[in-house]
């Protein structure tokens, strides 16, 4: 299986399209395994902006694998792996509707970058989205059950579900049929039917919520995961951030209508929420690092319960 370094995958990138894109420069912050990252990190304060930046790690990436849920059931997937040698979490992305794995490949790349392996899948994209999320967790159960069919490296302790939109719905399903995951962040997450309702009521993980600007960019009722998700749910909102900030391909095309400035703050706030989650199991660390950001505006509308 081809591994391949970040330096690697950015000449790749950079002769296979002119539209690839690296926006981002790397931190300054040294360390030689995750576990190491994660201390400097909670021994300093929270402060979601560094998060702006690649992180200290070279990836390992594996296009196009396949994962085989049973002998007749099998998926596709775009790896991004952590290249130091020691156990890290995973988070595991899904797509929205009329949406690829490869419209969160730099989501999935900058989180490798600090230290969380990362894979984006590929689902329907036509839903329905209740399929998905037991598809998700069957995938959750298949990893904890057979790690080495992925990778050793991965700590099927700290698994992070993430979606955006109807994927959004989707990882909550999977959170409520009981996916052994440590929590689940909604990127602008959208309600794909009267059914969910009862499925959110069921959720006892913690969720993050990262939504766009609703009086910008509503979706359809966001409102519900905070409102039915019982405990252990936070939201914020982006200023000025539209639906499609949300997402993250390399290659944008032609008709992309995010903003990359937008783009990034979203990046950051997945990567604070899953670090906190993966590592600390709650979201304590990432509600503090989004302080600043409130108090100067680049976010809005918090709450918490």
């Amino acid at each position: 299986m081809r591994k391949i370094s970040l330096v690697l995958v950015l000449v790749a990138l950079a002769l296979a399209s002119g539209c690839a894109r690296m926006p981002t420069g790397v931190t300054q912050l040294k360390a030689a395994r995750p576990s190491e990252l994660r201390q400097v990190l909670l021994n300093s304060k929270a402060d979601v902006d560094q998060f702006r930046l690649r992180g200290p790690f070279e990836v390992d990436t594996q296009k196009n694998r396949g994962l085989s849920l049973s002998a007749t059931e099998r998926i596709e997937a775009d790896w991004y792996l952590a290249a130091p040698a020691e156990k890290a979490p995973l988070v595991i992305l899904l797509h929205g509707h009329d949406n690829s794995k490869e419209d969160h490949a730099y989501q999935a790349l900058h989180l490798a970058t600090w230290g969380l392996h990362s894979v984006t899948v590929q689902l329907p994209n036509q839903g329905p989205w209740v399929d998905n999320g037991r598809t998700l967790a069957r995938i959750v159960a298949t990893i904890r059950r057979r790690p080495d069919l992925v990778d050793s490296r991965i700590d099927i302790n700290r698994i992070i579900l993430a979606g955006h939109s109807f994927g959004g719905a989707a990882v909550a399903v999977a959170l409520a049929e009981g996916a052994p995951v440590a929590g689940g962040i909604l990127l602008d997450p959208a309600v794909p039917g009267k059914e969910f309702p009862r499925f959110l009521r069921q959720v006892s993980k913690p969720v993050m919520l990262i939504g766009a600007d609703e009086s910008y960019s509503p979706v359809a009722n966001r409102s519900d995961f905070f409102f039915y998700i019982p405990k252990g749910v936070a939201e914020i909102s982006i200023t000025g951030a539209s639906h499609e900030d949300a997402e993250f391909a390399l290659e944008p095309g032609p008709d992309a209508t995010a903003t990359e400035e937008l783009q990034i703050t979203f990046v950051s706030a997945l990567t604070s929420a899953a670090f906190s989650l993966a590592w600390t199991g709650n979201l304590d660390y990432a509600w503090r690092s989004f302080g600043d950001g409130l108090a100067s505006g680049k976010f809005s509308h918090s709450k918490k319960k």
